[in-house]
This record gives C-alpha cells, structure tokens and sequence, in this order.
C-alpha cells in the first residue's frame, strides 16, 4: 500500500489493509515482493495530483519486474478523475474511489483467485507508530468554500455516531495507542448532522474518560464553529493537550466572502485573543492560501499584518491552486503564479521568524515529551506543542537508560530554532 495525501487517506488506507488481511491477504512493506500494490491517492491540488500520478507510474514498474500481478489506484484522484486516468494509465488494473471499501477489497480478493469474506473498516491496521494514532470523527464537509474539491470528491459531512467513536478510541488505547489525534475535514463541526449542533467538546470529555489514552489532540477545526466552551473543555482536561489547528485561510473579509468561509474576521479575532487570554500557553496553528483570485496587494497585506499582530504558533501556507469544477476556478482576477509564490514565500518567512520567538520563549520551561526514537544518549520526540507528521521534533539528552519510543519523560527545554528543539531529560 501507498498511502498518499492527509491524515484522513492515511485512515483509509488502515481500514483497507485491515479488511484485506481479514480476507487472507499478508501485508507486506516492500513493493518488489508484493503481488498486489494498492495506491491511495490524493487529488486536493495540483502538486499532490503531481505526486499521485509520479507513485502510479513508479509501482506500475513492478508489473513489468517485479512479483506484481494487481495493481489498484484508489483514493480521491480515482474518485475524481476516473475516466481520464483509465485512458491515460492502462497498467492500472483496478480504478475505485473513495466510497464502498468493502467492495474495493471484494474486488480484489475475487481478481486473485481469492473467496471474499464480509469484515468491518474496525478490522484496522495501524501504519502510524503504536504508540499514535489518529480517529477520523467525519468525512466529507459542507463548507463548500470556493476553492475547495473535497466536497466534489468526499461528499458532505457524514459524523461517525458518538458511540462507536468511543468504542474504536477504546480499541485504539487497548492497543496501546497513547496519543490519539482526532482529524476530519472539519472537526469542530462534528455532529450538527446528527444531533443538530457541534459536539466535540462532549465527545473530547468521553474519549478523555479512556484511562489508556494520555495525550488527545485536535486537528482541522474551522473558526465559525470553535466557541469558548470547547476551548474551555481543552484547557480543562489535562488528557487533552492544550493545541488546535484552526484554518483560517484569510482575514480579509472581501477575502473570506470570496473563499465561501464561514463565520467572520471578528469571530477568528474573537476566538484567538480568547484563547491566548484563557491559556496563554495554548499552542495555535493556522493555514492561509496566497495569491486566491482577486486577491490584491493591500488585501495581502491585511493578511501580513493580522498574522504580526494575533500570530499563531505554527502555520502552513498554500498557493491558490485553480482546482476544476471548484467556482474559484472561473472567478476573474486570477493570479500569476510568480505572484503567488512570491506572496507565499514573504508569509514563510514571515512565520519563520514568528514560530522562532515563541519557541526561544519556550527556552528553560519543563514540560512532558513523548520519546519516538532514541539513538545513544539521544532522543527524539514531541512535546503536547507539535503534532505528528506537520509540527517540529525536539532533541534531548536523556539520563534513563530503560526509555524507549512510546515512553514519556519531563524535560527541560534548552535551545530553539524556528521549527526544532533541543532539551535535557530531568
């Protein structure tokens, strides 16, 4: 299997491998050996498309030599593409998208000569250390924003029911799951589509009752629908780190009626100031697009300046990529792609320097971390301040000889850069 894109393919992808080695199958890492090669795409933007279409074209080259006899594209570019890539990928056997795994996995099971047997997405392999990983609450959104393809692709939401959410986190802690980060393409948004308004914050309170789990994060959470009693859930339970990603893609407010963002440049003012004054040791991190259509240089700079006056901890930047059948696509004023780069390298730098003064504050404060690898005296690992996969690592000494990745230890924060680092165990 290679999985490609966000957290939420990476789901996917578990739940496929999981009902497959239900059917018989052994999983297996390396592609020169496997019989069947199973690419979960992504189709957000142009460059993932990119990088999809380059790893089909790359495991095609185990039909040819290697033990490969089935090779499977699945996952959000098969799902929006399907015609075009039949035409243009003749090697690929198999085309299915993002719905109906049970039958994806039917299908390949009866193309080897297999008997299919009915099994759950429970039956989950987990790709990510076992110590971490993540519980997909939703899929598909309903905010239509402009720019944006995965309603296209994934549907509207769809919440998982509360109750087999805390079943699964349960599985997951049983398992030896200790750090569970909760992902959706909107995760503040949880549950209006079954119990008629946002839910998270119960559902962060049930989950934190799981003796097991001893980190719970939140990531993906839209700013119309994060209020102050979710940001007092978090501050309140010390299970839940206090760190949420809140994208907020803009604040101009031209800007955000443009991109179909709901709620209001106020309300991302309102929320974040809320947040610092309640725990000012609350980790934010944010995500803005550079360069989306009209987009002009004193609109830009509303952006600049926002991000210097209510700055975020950590922040992703994207440059506007003109996605097909998306109404941000036919909009006038798009812009060229020198200027977008050119936008979104001045808000990197930006941050870097940004990111750079919160973690020198950081510099002679203990704090928890989670130990990932150990080399010598040596170890790499997380505080509750990055997030697996998008955030930084911290380096640290270590005096307990008996550590090993999974195990947490206090540490006391030494040195900084704009994304790493470095500490001493205590």
């Amino acid at each position: 299997m290679v999985s490609l894109g966000c957290s939420k393919n990476r789901v996917d992808s578990e739940q496929i491998l999981g009902m497959l080695k239900e059917n018989g199958f052994e999983i297996t890492n390396d592609e020169a050996q496997a019989e069947v090669i199973i690419v979960n795409t992504c189709g957000f933007i142009n460059p993932a498309k990119e990088e999809s279409i380059g790893a089909i074209l790359e495991m095609a080259q185990h039909k040819k030599g290697g033990s490969c006899r089935l090779l499977v594209v699945t996952g959000c570019l098969s799902q929006r593409y399907p015609k075009e890539l039949r035409e243009e990928l003749p090697e690929v056997d198999i085309f299915w998208g993002v719905k109906d795994k049970d039958g994806l996995v039917r299908k390949i099971t009866e193309a080897v000569g297999g008997s299919y047997k009915c099994c759950s997405e429970d039956a989950r392999i987990i790709t990510t250390p076992s110590y971490s990983a993540y519980l997909r609450i939703a899929d598909g959104c309903d905010n239509r924003c402009t720019y944006c393809a995965i309603p296209l692709i994934r549907g509207g939401k769809a919440s998982v029911p509360m109750e087999k959410l805390v079943e699964e986190a349960q599985r997951l802690a049983d398992s030896g799951v200790k750090e569970l980060t909760l992902i959706a393409q909107d995760t503040s948004a949880y549950g209006t589509d079954l119990y008629g308004k946002p839910m998270l914050a119960e559902l962060l309170r049930r989950i934190a009752k799981i003796d097991k789990l001893h980190w719970i994060r939140v990531l993906y959470s839209y700013p119309n629908t994060i209020d102050e009693e979710l940001v007092d859930t978090m501050v309140a339970d010390p299970k839940i780190v206090n760190y949420i990603d809140i994208p907020i893609q803009h604040i101009d407010p031209d800007m955000l009626k443009a991109m179909n963002r709901h709620g209001s440049a106020e309300h991302i003012r309102e929320i974040t100031d809320y947040i610092r004054r309640t725990a000012p040791d609350f980790i934010l991190r944010t995500t803005v697009i550079t360069g989306f259509p009209g987009e002009t240089e004193g609109q830009f700079g509303h952006l600049t300046e926002f991000l210097k006056e209510h700055s975020f901890d950590r922040l992703g930047a994207f440059a506007y990529s003109q996605e097909d059948d998306t109404p941000a696509a036919d909009m006038p004023n798009q812009i060229d792609e020198d200027v977008k780069q050119r936008r979104l390298k001045r808000i990197m730098s930006l941050q870097q320097g940004i990111s750079l003064a919160y973690n020198k504050k950081r510099i002679g404060t203990v704090t928890e971390a989670l130990v990932e690898q150990i080399s010598g005296d040596i170890a790499y690992g997380r505080t509750y301040a990055e997030a697996p996969e998008v955030d930084g690592t911290v380096m640290f000494s270590i005096k307990n000889k008996g550590l090993k990745p999974g195990d947490f230890t206090m540490i006391k924060l030494t040195g900084a850069g704009p994304y790493d680092m470095e500490g001493e165990e205590i």
